[in-house]
């Protein structure tokens, strides 16, 4: 049997080539076999053979990894029923294929099945026999035909020794399909364009247990691995998806050794006794954990929760009443288990006497029956010392002695066996019903059986899809991984001190499914473990990480002023909108308080009150005015002017009060036009009499009569009149080019918002000032050179006093105004309003209404000219 790639021999290396002229017109070439490899296997002829490699030894003593000159089996030792069960399961499946009428009708399937040992030189020579067979010699023609020697591999059970195999018959697309390697390095399709598994990769497993820890809360985990590609590239995984996906974090990674070396296993465990993660990652095998074990038992280190990777999450020399105080309570990740019908009455017809046919001797089968029954079949090799053994028979009866190779009731790498030889047989299958001319193949072509080549079967593996008796469904994806399905399970310590494994959920692609009401927690309160290296941040704080540790080690920080967090371990704190501040606790947004001159509280009461007040003292002298109007107190300079001045004062403390309350836009647009048209109309007044005064005593002057008719009641008015359109007119530009609007002021308190009128344009504000400044001290100014004029009762003493109040109010006003933030800047600005009002209305009208009130007999001409007094 020969394997055919392109017209070229599979192997060359294997063979030593030479060629010979037979005519001149003829040329052959022929490739002779140096040496056999003489493995330990077992053989089934068929029309297609599939080739199988399985550890049905533990140990070998032969190292030796070139062509032995003499055949002999490699010295492999350690029985291995399980593995022995394995093949068993894959000449069950290959027998069970060949009686379905349905699957390969025509076709009769063989297969050839080799013990790798449990070392990789042996795996790597076996796989290297089954690809290029072991015809001792061969000749290469033109236009050869036949099948391979195999057609496909299922195997091997390492990911090491699969990862070695793959990558040479990935050079020439022999299929191979494992059953238990687990590697994610293997899902390499450029490295390993040839390999399929029906066990998924150990990065699904990982996910699976990152959706553990997840579940029960676990972010602080302590990894121990073995030191191979098994534990290596479990261990990247890890590192880069536990954070992603878990939001955990690894305390510590340390690497198993192989064999016992208590020095190292002394240091490991001392790690995991300090260490604060109270759950350990164990992803390595039996023998590692055997040995890890011995070191935890003298260290007595309890309270942890181990995580288990399916290589030995059920195995049973670990579940012993010596080892469950420890180790009680793990939860493991298992293959999935299936039930294959059938295969006990298989296995109870294995036999040696069934196999003597083949070249190999039956060696397989016949090291399984020495094994069970403690017999031998030939004398012991030259060296080894037995005895007590009695040869065999060959007629024992497998169901006398109790053995766990018949216990089906557990399978799962044995489940794995069987549906790798499914898919090798579905995918064969549907090449074989190729239809001429729609093939997928060059030209539309089809595969044939005389002409078969192993990579065409891979374009049908990568399509395969079938449902098992079981009920799972078998497909590969893009990478050759089987869809990922484990059960988890959990080591249960009964009251008695027997030992169980239970199943006790499932992660099925990436949703985990759990019971846990059935899970087994040996820690005195029977709940699951915390093991986190910082505990969870509540709402109100962050989560600030802790220098030079892992991203899951972190304190908590309170949120500043103004920023939330509302959730547990948040990694930041948000800042809350623009009207709105953080609460006390931090955990939440309120919105923010306002602040602006109010009715409502006591300054605002107060400035209020007294705004009413001077209104209501401005009626009062009106009213008082109006009665004495015939008076000389009142008629004197102009009673019109002091009328219009009373009302002018009267609307003075009344725009006050557009001052107070929410700034709205109709008030801040009105409040300094009204403040500012009231006072020009009142300084107006008050420059309009001052000038009249100077006249009159000009007047009464020689050569001075002319100067009255300049000021005479309508030249009055209409002055009044005219100072205060400026005014307006101001306003109305001022108003036009830049309004005054409301604004919402967070910058004088973060946790407020101040409510104010910005004044728009500053230009505009400081003309409206100035314009009334420019009046008061040209009225202070005249007032102040009318001060001695020879009357008894002159005004412009009056008017000199009231004026030198109303600078020094507004003086002190531009510099409070600037410096007080917020309502103070309104209340500041009432405050001006309210006391340069009071100070003209006292100063001006005081003394006048002193006398109309209390002292009416100096309210007579001659009093008020100063020519004589009533006493």
């Amino acid at each position: 049997m020969r394997v055919f790639l392109g017209n070229r021999w599979l192997f060359e290396m294997l063979y030593f080539c030479f060629s010979s002229t037979v005519s001149s017109s003829l040329y052959s070439s022929s490739c002779q076999l140096q040496e056999q490899f003489i493995l330990n296997g077992m053989h089934k002829t068929g029309d297609v053979i599939l080739g199988g490699l399985f550890a049905i030894n533990f140990f070998s003593t032969d190292p030796d990894l070139t062509f032995i000159s003499e055949p002999q089996l490699p010295t492999c030792y350690g029985f291995n029923i399980i593995g022995f069960r394995q093949a068993q399961t894959m000449a069950f499946a290959v027998d069970e294929i060949n009686k379905n009428s349905n699957l390969l009708p025509n076709v009769t399937l063989g297969y050839s099945l080799y013990d790798n040992c449990n070392r990789l030189g042996i795996g790597f020579r076996a796989a290297l026999a089954l690809v290029s067979g072991q015809e001792e010699q061969v000749t290469s023609e033109e236009n050869c035909v036949g099948t391979p020697p195999v057609l496909g591999i299922v195997g091997d059970s390492s990911s090491r020794r699969s990862i070695a195999i793959s990558t040479v018959l990935g050079l020439y697309r022999v299929p191979m399909v494992s059953y238990f390697a687990t590697c994610s390095c293997l899902s390499d399709r450029h490295k390993f364009p040839s390999f399929f598994r029906t066990i998924p990769s150990d990065a699904f497993q990982v996910n699976a247990m990152i959706q553990i820890l997840k579940h029960f809360g676990w972010t602080w985990a302590g990894l121990l691995i073995s030191d191979d590609d098994y534990g290596v590239h479990a261990a990247r995984s890890f590192h880069s998806d536990l954070g992603p996906a878990g939001g955990g974090c690894l305390a510590y990674t340390e690497i198993l050794p192989w064999g016992d070396d208590p020095a190292e296993l002394r240091r490991i465990v001392d790690v995991m006794r300090k260490s604060t993660a109270r759950v350990v990652i164990v992803f390595a095998y039996e023998s590692h954990m055997i040995n890890l074990m011995k070191e935890v038992v003298r260290q007595n280190v309890t309270g942890l929760q181990w995580i288990a990777s399916e290589a030995w999450s059920s195995v049973d020399v670990l579940q012993t009443p010596h080892l469950m105080p420890y180790l009680g309570g793990t939860l493991g990740i298992a293959i999935r288990r299936g039930e294959i019908p059938g295969l006990r009455d298989f296995l109870l017809q294995t036999r040696p006497d069934l196999h003597h046919n083949n070249k190999e001797g039956n060696s397989m089968v016949n090291q399984f029956w020495e094994h069970t029954f403690q017999c031998r079949f030939a004398p012991p090799p030259a060296g080894w010392v037995e005895s007590g053994r009695e040869f065999c028979t060959g007629q024992e009866v497998i169901e006398n002695v109790e053995t766990e190779f018949l216990d089906v009731s557990n399978l799962r790498p044995e489940y794995n066996v069987y549906k790798a030889v499914y898919a090798l047989a579905y995918a064969l299958d549907d090449m074989l019903q190729c239809e001429p001319g729609r093939g997928p193949f060059i030209n539309n072509t089809c595969a044939q059986l005389q002409r078969l080549e192993p990579w065409q079967l891979v374009h049908y593996l990568e399509k395969v899809n079938f449902t098992t008796t079981f009920g799972d469904l078998v497909s590969f994806d893009e990478n050759g991984d089987t869809l990922p399905i484990y059960d988890i399970m959990n080591w249960v310590w009964l009251p008695d001190g027997r030992t169980k494994v239970q199943r006790v959920g499932e992660v099925k692609r990436s949703e985990l499914t759990l019971d846990e009401d059935k899970i087994f927690w040996n820690f005195e309160s029977k709940q699951p473990p915390r093991s986190v290296c910082s505990e969870s941040c509540p709402p109100g704080t962050r989560m600030a990480r802790k220098k030079g540790e892992p991203e899951c080690c972190f304190d908590c920080v309170p949120c500043s002023e103004g920023k939330i967090s509302n959730t547990t371990d948040s990694m930041e704190c948000t800042s809350c909108p623009e009207d709105f501040w953080s609460s006390p606790q931090r955990d939440h947004c309120v919105p923010k308080k306002t602040e602006f001159l109010s009715y409502h509280e006591p300054l605002g009461i107060c400035l209020t009150t007294t705004s009413l007040l001077g209104t209501f003292i401005c009626v009062v002298v009106l009213g008082l005015f109006i009665h004495h109007h015939s008076t000389p107190i009142v008629r004197a300079n102009n009673s019109e002017l002091s009328f219009l001045l009373l009302v002018s004062l009267k609307l003075c403390f009344l725009c006050s009060l557009l001052f107070i309350g929410r700034p709205r836009l109709w008030t801040c647009q009105l409040r300094h036009a009204a403040f500012g048209i009231s006072f020009v109309l009142c300084v107006s007044c008050i420059l309009v009499k001052t000038m009249v005064v100077l006249a009159v005593f000009r007047a009464s002057k020689p050569g001075g009569e002319s100067s009255l008719k300049w000021f005479g009641a309508l030249q009055q008015r209409g002055t009044v009149l005219v100072l205060t359109s400026v005014q307006a007119a101001i306003c109305t530009a001022w108003l036009v080019s830049a309004s005054p609007v409301p604004h919402k002021n967070t910058q004088y308190h973060n946790d407020k918002i101040v409510y104010e009128c910005i004044v728009g344009s500053v230009i505009g504000f400081a003309v409206l000032l100035g314009y009334i400044g420019l009046l008061a001290v040209l009225s202070f100014l005249l007032a102040f050179l009318a001060r001695n004029l020879p009357d008894s009762f002159n005004e412009a003493k009056l008017i000199t006093f009231s004026m030198l109040i109303f600078c020094a109010v507004w003086v002190a006003f531009v510099p409070a105004y600037i410096s007080s933030p917020g309502k103070y800047a309104d209340a500041v600005e009432v405050f001006a309003i309210l006391a340069s009002s009071f100070g003209l209305l006292v100063a001006l009208f005081g003394p006048k209404c002193y006398i109309i009130l209390l002292r009416p007999e100096r309210n007579t001409k001659k009093a008020i000219m100063g020519r004589g007094t009533t006493k």
